[in-house]
């Protein structure tokens, strides 16, 4: 889609009542297909597992009603916001908008809502019953359904299984110890001691961990404006603690993705996406080049000890369309229908790592067929958390996501010189007001 069209994007698009949900006219013809261009974040390789998916669209369904849908992208969701951004500014050298594309909510919220498909023309409130609620609800924003959900993710402790075997031999340690923040502050200290020096955790999204450990503590609303409340008290002692353990060389910020730092042997752990699994070799090699079984292991995220309320944190982009005909606006709900119908969702999500959408597939987990171990242990630790755990949404807020990329950047350049200048005799306290500092300096 050129960028012209984008600029009418505002006005109603004729016929679009004629097949909505309520209705039962087409506008697809199979002698005139409707051409729709697609960006996804499921792969960067030409294999990925939506590609494929796309083909057997075409193939299929596609044919046989009239729609053909082509990859013009291909990014990850880090950078797809800002990707469609700059498409839409019509910047020097960036792609033609899209007619379906990726997007966090937040991402969908910059390019204004009033420019992209409700879902709730097309699906009715009996078809998106059939669908997780908190996953649903995710995607709503000032009432419209604008983001579908396609797949989701949470955070998970990875752990090298092998490394694993060798520090609970020593130190009796136990994995049911990080069900807790307390206790996994303590193992990652422990752990510590026992490597001489290395850190036990590389953590992936630490803001997000810090936030999930205040709500469950009581601390209400932790937002105000486009950063933090920062006169939020729980919120304060909760970046403390994870503040102390990163001071003291007990975790660290991963370089992007922590599978790289357990996958080098770096890091005994990885706290990050579950769809993170994909990247975890069989094998662990280290700096001299030895190598062992990663025998992975997982835990479920901690909890804030005593917590009455245990939340299991929800990322993972959903799929929005550019209002711009009706024939695109019904073309793209076919593929959504399509997409996400139970055993199809079920074995896109286990292809992929991520948790399936529709509920029906999520039941089917416990009768899959995994031919990987470690799989079956995520999907086993997946079932655990829907149960046990309600979803929560990442914050939807524009501007967010670029201060927290700051905050990172900043912690990396410091984290490996923290353990030398508390050696050097600066105190615990001191540099864990620093990193403070940098938060409020977002703000």
């Amino acid at each position: 889609m050129e960028r012209r069209t984008f600029l009418k994007l505002a006005a109603l698009v004729p016929g679009l009542a004629l097949a909505g949900c309520g209705g039962s006219k087409t506008l697809l013809s199979p002698k005139d297909p409707t051409m729709l261009s697609i960006w996804h974040v499921y792969g960067e390789q030409a294999d990925s597992p939506m590609n494929r998916l796309l083909t057997e669209f075409n193939d299929t369904v596609g044919r046989e009603k009239g729609i053909l849908l082509n990859v013009t992208n291909m990014t990850n969701s880090a950078a797809i916001g800002g990707q469609l951004q700059d498409a839409k500014a019509g910047k020097p050298g960036a792609l033609d908008l899209p007619d379906l594309f990726s997007a966090h909510s937040a991402d969908a919220s910059a390019l204004g809502i009033e420019n992209l498909v409700d879902w709730n023309d097309w699906f009715t409130a009996e078809d998106m019953a059939a669908y997780v609620p908190g996953f649903v609800q995710d995607g709503i924003i000032d009432g419209k359904q604008v983001v579908f959900p396609v797949s989701k993710s949470t955070q998970l402790i990875f752990l090298n299984g092998s490394q694993y075997a060798r520090f609970a031999a020593d130190t009796g340690a136990q994995l049911s110890t990080l069900a807790t923040w307390d206790g996994f502050f303590k193992m990652a200290g422990a752990y510590r001691q026992w490597s001489q020096g290395k850190p036990f955790c590389a953590l992936d999204y630490p803001l997000r961990l810090v936030e999930l450990n205040a709500l469950e503590q009581g601390s209400g609303e932790l937002y105000k404006g486009s950063w933090y409340d920062l006169t939020n008290e729980t919120f304060r002692a909760s970046w403390m603690e994870f503040a102390r353990a990163l001071v003291q060389g007990d975790i660290l910020i991963s370089d992007l993705y922590s599978n790289t730092q357990v996958m080098t042997g770096e890091t005994l752990a990885g706290l990050g996406s579950s769809a993170a699994i994909l990247y975890y070799n069989d094998f662990v090699t280290y700096p001299d080049n030895t190598t062992e079984p990663t025998d992975l292991l997982l835990a479920p995220l901690p909890h804030a000890a005593g917590t009455a309320t245990p939340l299991m944190p929800q990322a993972g982009v959903g799929l929005c369309a550019f209002k711009t005909t009706g024939q695109k606006a019904e073309a793209a709900a076919v593929f959504l229908r399509w997409l996400t119908e139970q055993q199809r969702n079920l074995e896109f999500a286990a292809d992929t790592g991520y948790m399936p959408v529709s509920s029906a597939a999520f039941d089917a987990i416990a009768d899959y067929p995994f031919e990987q171990q470690s799989y079956q242990r995520l999907y086993d630790v997946y079932n655990e958390m829907r149960i046990q755990n309600p979803p929560l949404s990442e914050p939807g807020i524009v501007g967010y996501h670029a201060k927290a990329k700051t905050l990172y950047d900043s912690l990396r350049q410091r984290q490996k010189d923290y353990p030398q200048r508390l050696a050097d005799g600066e105190t615990l306290e001191a540099l864990a007001e620093e990193t403070w500092q940098l938060l409020c300096d977002n703000a």
